[in-house]
């Protein structure tokens, strides 16, 4: 046993990604277009162990409403969608209609159209429109760096007690230790912010570019 991180090779990566629940061919797909039709944005599309990770939880919390800020070409709806117990609805925010254009295809052909609503617009302000009381279940964060904070803000009293709140990036490819970009700044500065809420409890996970999960008390 040790306490220090495993440097994480690109062998030991695969080995990773391979000793998980593999992607199937729908996921494979959208991950391929997005990569070929997008090649300078696809690097937004989470990865492949976390896509699996989203379904993993949102089945273990059986969540019933969730909200996704940031869709994208859709892998991590699709993820969190596949994972929502009976009944379960999931509300994305997003603003581009080019790039959600490809994830409403792939939701129709995995057959979680259903259970998804997508609002185009700032989150910042379409989060707005959702009720003021606590019902939400998850919640995953994934826009713009510097509005996560407006993000949370918006979301952390519309969840439930025990409900989790997922958010990406939070390590930036290790630059919050030493920020050199906007991005980076407001991320470090979110982390800061997160871990001194206290409605919620927090644990930090070295998932891919980081994904911090919070539990709202």
């Amino acid at each position: 046993m040790t306490t220090k991180p495993l440097p994480l090779t690109p062998e030991l990566h695969a080995y990773l990604v391979a000793h998980g629940s593999a992607p199937d061919e729908i996921v494979r797909e959208l991950t391929e277009e997005t990569r070929a039709a997008l090649p300078a944005e696809a690097g937004m599309q989470v990865a492949p162990e976390q896509a699996a990770f989203l379904t993993f939880l949102t089945r273990l919390l059986g969540v019933r409403q969730a909200v996704e800020v940031g869709t994208f070409t859709g892998l991590s709806s699709l993820a969190i969608a596949r994972g929502l117990a009976d009944g379960g609805r999931l509300t994305c925010f997003d603003i581009s209609e080019e790039y959600t254009g490809i994830a409403r295809r792939y939701w129709t052909r995995a057959g979680v159209q259903d259970r998804i609503e997508l609002r185009i617009g700032p989150a910042a302000e379409t989060l707005r429109e959702l009720p003021r009381e606590r019902h939400l279940d998850f919640a995953f964060i994934d826009a713009d760096k510097v509005g996560y904070p407006v993000y949370w803000d918006e979301l952390v009293p519309r969840m439930r007690s025990g409900a989790v709140i997922a958010v990406d990036n939070t390590l930036r490819g290790g630059r919050v230790l030493a920020p050199q970009d906007a991005d980076d700044r407001a991320i470090a500065a979110f982390n800061d912010e997160v871990l001194a809420d206290v409605r919620v409890d927090v644990v930090m996970l070295s998932i891919a570019d980081g994904v911090t999960l919070a539990r709202v008390r």
